[in-house]
């Protein structure tokens, strides 16, 4: 029995990593891009120039294909939570169940609501109303993030509750949604939206470009994506500074995992590569420079940092947490050069070189490839527990037998990796679509021909 228990903590791990991956690229392109159609909206009632109502008329086509799987996802990803991992519910649904129910009364609605005005309404409402319903769809966006945000910042650092036979019970809900982590991740994970979908209108209008189109709105929103991006990455590399000195100080076993630190004291290295060794405790092949961890996470060369070994077998797996966050820093890092490298040569040459926008085409996806690490830092390394200090992975996890939640995880996969390539697809597609309209006499792409690329013009 132990044997299938384990099989099926560990296939129900994976389906929901798999689940939630999926389902986060989605809100993580509508959030910010709700609120880029309302600065086309504003932008166009104020001026009158038609490029803003064309790229309006462009991206609220992607928006309601980037909800409607959003929607969808989400809530197969909800009922995961009776069929595989009723612990979860039974011990902390007093809490997670009306903080979900808050996100699907107030936001979920709100959205739902507004966005047939917003996707219909255009010749049926005034210019007025559909701005507000453009901007009531974007607020439902991120008032969606915010609640459940603050669901899975309690799940980090959880408190104002009481246990009592085992189960949590609220005792100040302030303290519940305003805990300690909270206001740092929705401030990440809301500047990670933005900057996702500046990279992706970048990257798209970089590929219009590529296929000679001159179209004064797509060039528009390339410099407007182009902007963002600029300006956000710093002030995101900032925010992650700070958020990384909450988790120093509430987390410290996932911030040991997170730069590979062993044994703790004072001036610890930063570590640069290896390979971290659970079984061994130390890392293979170590390349780090001597006290630069302890002078950025804790602002002095001879700071006090806790090492994975003073936590003893309460460790989440360090390889994963330990390569997610450099592949996270790593892409804002290529996200700030290639941002400023893009706007400048526009600035410089009111034109984009093709290599820049092929650089650009290739980034267009970089913001999902960010969160993606991001996101397997923050729930890997709470390990191994699903709630900090409350309730462990094992006792939530189902014990139906492993079959049965494989045959689930196998059908998810192969619907989610046929959804993803379908949306990258239709994506570019209305793209080609666009460019076609504005250019009838262009070369029709033959309808025999089965191979794509991006890049093909």
């Amino acid at each position: 029995m132990g044997v299938i228990v384990l099989d099926s903590l560990l296939y129900s791990r994976i389906q929901f990593g798999a689940n939630i991956s999926f389902h986060i690229l989605f809100p993580t392109i509508s959030i910010a891009l709700g609120w880029f159609l309302f600065y086309f909206k504003i932008q166009y009632n104020r001026t009158g120039l038609s490029s803003w109502q064309e790229a309006y008329q462009f991206w609220i086509k992607i928006f309601a294909l980037t909800f409607a799987l959003g929607v969808v996802s989400g809530i197969t990803m909800s009922f995961q939570f009776g069929t595989n991992w009723p612990g979860y519910m039974e011990t902390v649904g007093n809490i997670a169940g009306p903080l979900l129910a808050y996100e699907v009364l107030t936001a979920f609605f709100l959205e739902a609501t507004f966005l047939g005005v917003m996707l219909f309404g255009a010749k049926r409402v005034s210019q007025r109303v559909h701005t507000l319903a453009t901007f009531l769809v974007a607020f439902g966006t991120s008032l969606s993030a915010f609640w459940i945000i603050a669901l899975n910042s309690w799940m980090q650092t959880p408190q104002g509750f009481i246990m009592i036979d085992g189960r949590a019970h609220a005792v100040d809900w302030m303290a519940i949604i305003f805990n300690p982590s909270m206001p740092y991740r929705l401030a990440h994970m809301l500047l990670a939206s933005f900057l996702t979908v500046s990279f992706f209108l970048a990257g798209i209008s970089a590929y219009r470009y590529l296929r000679n189109s001159r179209s004064p709105a797509n060039l528009l929103v390339m410099k407007l994506a182009l902007t963002a991006a600029m300006v956000l990455t710093p002030i995101q590399i900032m925010l992650g500074d700070m958020h990384g000195l909450n988790t120093l100080h509430y987390q410290p076993a996932k911030l040991a995992a997170m730069e590979g630190v062993w044994e703790g004291g004072s001036g610890v290295p930063a570590v640069i590569f290896a390979i971290p060794n659970q079984a061994t405790h130390t890392n293979d092949y170590e390349v780090s420079i001597p006290k630069l961890a302890s002078l950025y996470l804790t602002h002095s060369w001879d700071g006090e940092v806790k090492g994975l070994n003073e936590f003893g077998d309460k460790i989440p797996p360090v390889a994963p947490v330990f390569f997610a966050f450099r592949i996270m820093v790593g892409v804002g890092v290529l996200m700030l050069m290639f941002s400023w490298l893009a706007r400048w040569q526009l600035r410089q040459n009111r034109q984009l070189p093709r290599l820049i926008a092929k650089g650009l085409v290739l980034m267009t996806f970089s913001g999902w490839v960010a969160v993606l690490a991001g996101w397997y830092v923050t729930e890997i390394g709470r390990q191994p527990y699903l709630v900090a200090g409350v309730l462990t992975t094992a006792q939530a996890a189902t014990t139906l037998p492993s079959s049965m939640v494989f045959s689930t995880l196998f059908a998810y996969l192969t619907l989610y990796v046929g959804l993803l390539c379908a949306y990258i697809w239709v994506v570019f597609y209305l793209a080609r679509q666009a460019d076609d309209k504005e250019n009838p006499n262009a070369q029709v792409e033959k309808k025999s021909e089965t191979s794509w690329s991006p890049f093909r013009t």
